[in-house]
């Protein structure tokens, strides 16, 4: 289903006034100057995302569902964070709304979305960060409670598009109102993988994540029955791993289906990851002609999204960068000129909420016909 530059400037009413405002002659790039959104989630993501958000002038934050977190408290968890810092910004609360910049923003506790009110508050395109709603059954509810859209910050449980930005973003034509965003790692792995297979071809490919720990672990060894090394230590140990994030970019880069696959190792450290992908080319090549195709990518078409350094960099040197993925160019080896290891980090919370911002921002602007 799409959506008419009207239907998506009637969300730039403010907390106070929901009277649309006049539609524009024709859509174009700047007739856009926000877009209403809503936060369902109010975890590590929902509240990275929030911050993103705030400090950003296309983006209008009209409403956060955060389950069962008081509005001071909300406050609080949004103000002050261990690995990015304080919010640079002011933030107060009044009754249930929080205060953000100035900004009101209401706030509800609801259990089931669909009754926070999405549609009269002016949040068409809301970020599911639950990590419940991820099947267009599930995240139904939320249309029910008045979006237009959904966007999964997580892979989908269901067949519900994926969307990766920079990589098919294209794909997306509006037809769709469940949209996935992917893993923090398929974001973190994507870009890199569709620069290198675009200028020189995969043949086959093993990737590796050297992943932070996440809140999913245990902090001292519990139990999990279903993964008996995932329920040791995070803090204290480096725990192989499953992950689907290698075969989730073949959704995205069908071409690669059959070639690529992976697996993780879980670190005791807070934030920023790295993948390594280790790779047969098909056509021959050398490291520096690599180097110059991430280049001329980051400056081109994944501009934003896909990063170069050479400088001798660690993980703690990119928390709170906004790319997806950035390529170290001192970190990879070349066995010969179709075998090589490449490396790229990533900060698996602040870069991939910048991601999901781009999507919630992308939808909206294909569904009111503006050209992207």
């Amino acid at each position: 289903m799409k959506f008419t530059a009207t239907a998506i400037l009637a969300t730039l009413a403010t907390a106070g006034a929901f009277t649309a405002p006049a539609a524009p002659a024709a859509p174009s790039s700047t007739s856009l100057k926000a877009t209403g959104m809503g936060v369902n989630g109010f975890g590590r993501i929902g509240r990275l995302v929030t911050r993103i958000i705030a400090d950003d002038a296309e983006c209008d934050l009209n409403a956060i569902n955060a389950g069962s977190a008081t509005a001071d408290y909300m406050a609080y968890q949004f103000k002050y964070d261990t690995i990015h810092g304080k919010f640079n910004g002011s933030v107060e609360t009044e009754g249930d709304f929080l205060i953000i910049n100035g900004k009101k923003i209401p706030t509800s506790r609801c259990r089931d979305p669909a009754e926070a009110g999405w549609g009269k508050l002016g949040a068409d395109y809301v970020c599911e960060s639950t990590g419940i709603f991820l099947t267009k059954e599930k995240a139904q509810s939320i249309l029910d409670g008045g979006a237009k859209k959904v966007i999964y910050s997580a892979p989908a449980k269901d067949d519900s598009q994926t969307i990766v930005m920079g990589v098919n973003q294209d794909e997306y034509d509006g037809s769709e109102d469940f949209i996935s965003c992917a893993s923090c790692t398929t974001n973190g792995l994507a870009p890199m993988v569709k620069c290198i297979n675009d200028a020189f071809g995969i043949d086959e490919a093993l990737m590796t994540t050297v992943h932070a720990m996440t809140s999913t672990q245990a902090v001292v060894d519990s139990s999990s029955k279903k993964d008996w090394r995932g329920g040791r230590a995070a803090s204290g140990n480096i725990i192989p791993s499953s992950t689907g994030a290698a075969k989730a970019v073949t959704k995205v880069i069908p071409s690669l289906q059959g070639k690529l696959t992976g697996m993780a190792f879980r670190v005791p450290t807070i934030d920023v990851s790295v993948v390594d992908l280790t790779c047969k080319l098909s056509k021959s090549t050398n490291y520096d002609e690599i180097c110059a195709a991430i280049k001329a990518s980051e400056a081109g078409n994944m501009k934003g999204i896909l990063g170069f350094t050479d400088e001798p960099l660690v993980s703690t040197d990119f928390e709170s960068d906004l790319r997806s993925s950035i390529f170290d160019a001192g970190a990879g080896i070349m066995l010969n000129d179709r075998f090589v290891k490449l490396i790229a980090w990533y900060d698996n919370e602040y870069g991939y909420s910048g991601r999901v911002v781009d999507l919630m921002k992308h939808c909206a602007k294909v569904d009111a016909g503006v050209k992207v």
